[in-house]
């Protein structure tokens, strides 16, 4: 039996640690547009690496796209942090 809890428990460690590192990662950001100048800020989810230099070279394509251009990442963070800043986010709150 013991054969069998050496495994068992190194196999729910595994576990924990892979659900830790796939944990969700939103940023929140500033954006702007011209012509007329228009100014956004937003919370994105964020796939790659939680850190503001991969959340910037992930959202600014996003944003090129519908010709918006990234002017900050101002943090990143977890799911905590989501509702907090919905309203201030509005139509913009996980849009990209």
């Amino acid at each position: 039996m013991r054969f069998f809890m050496v495994p068992l428990s190194f196999i729910l460690l595994l576990a924990a640690a892979s659900a830790s590192a796939q944990q969700a990662c939103y940023a929140d950001y500033k954006a702007s547009r011209e012509q007329p100048l228009q100014l956004q800020y937003g919370v994105a989810e964020v796939t790659g690496e939680c850190t503001v230099p991969a959340a910037e070279a992930e959202l600014a394509p996003r944003l090129a796209a519908d010709d918006w251009q990234l002017l900050e990442v101002m943090s990143t963070f977890d799911e905590t942090g989501l509702e907090e800043r919905r309203e201030s986010a509005g139509e913009y709150f996980l849009r990209y």
